[in-house]
């Protein structure tokens, strides 16, 4: 399997189980109906613990652009690479997200409410303080580039084996995903993935639904750039840290 299949089938998988999850939450008539937030932060969770098992041996299972930024900006990743694999994360996530609305589609269009359906895709603050609400995903976001750099060496060797994110194991990632969903999520829905929110909401902007409302495009540009900034200063702030030791 190529980096890019790896990074688009991994991302695909997250977003169609992360995502997933969601809808079983939030939509009505689902079996899984307001099962509430803990639900939904575990399922986030064991998506991305899915996604980093599959694409870890062949990508390092980035799975996420801010990572992809983060590793390239600490000097552990190519930088003639980092468009490649921001792509393919993206195609995985529209492709992720029109899953789950093919899986739902009947619960989509019984569903009333039109925040509720842009739920299922991708992100919205709980209060809308833009200032805030960009200071919480790039919170987040520094959290889990960070704490990444020091669960592995985070970088592609020419093995035939890839070192990577997955160099542990998924598990040390699944629960720090898991962590910043309980501890940091609370105030946006802890996007921490650019394209987690971006591709979703693209396909929530094109696909049909009854009732379908905005896609909250003012908003979208804030779990891009939030993540995008924490990446780069948990890269920095490693960075430095390193070289002081």
């Amino acid at each position: 399997m190529s980096e890019f299949t790896a990074e688009l089938i991994g991302t695909m998988l997250v977003i169609l189980l992360g995502n997933g999850v969601v809808a079983n939450v939030v939509l009505q008539g689902t079996k899984g109906n307001n099962a509430g937030w803990m639900v939904i932060t575990t399922g986030w969770a064991l998506a991305v613990f899915v996604g980093v098992v599959i694409a870890s041996p062949y990508s390092g299972a980035h799975l996420n652009p801010a990572v992809t930024i983060g590793l390239a900006v600490a000097g552990k990743f190519a930088w003639n690479k980092v468009l490649t694999f921001i792509v393919a994360q993206l195609i995985g996530s529209v492709i992720g997200a029109f899953l789950v609305w093919i899986v739902y589609r009947d619960h989509f269009n019984t569903t009333k409410d039109p925040n509720s359906q842009l739920a299922v895709f991708c992100t919205a603050p709980a209060i809308r303080n833009r200032v805030f609400n960009l200071l919480s995903e790039i919170v987040g976001t520094f959290v889990l580039v960070f704490v990444i750099f020091y669960f592995t060496n985070a970088e592609i060797t020419d093995q035939k084996t890839p070192i990577g994110l997955g160099s542990l194991g998924a598990i040390p990632v699944t629960f720090l995903v898991w962590a910043i969903g309980l501890s940091l999520g609370g105030t946006t829905g802890y996007a921490i993935n650019p394209a987690r929110d971006f591709g979703p909401r693209i396909a929530h902007s094109l696909l049909p639904m009854t009732g379908k409302g905005s896609s909250n495009w003012s908003y979208g540009w804030i779990p891009i750039i939030g993540p995008c900034i924490g990446a780069v200063i948990a890269a920095l702030v490693f960075t430095f840290l390193k070289v002081k030791v």
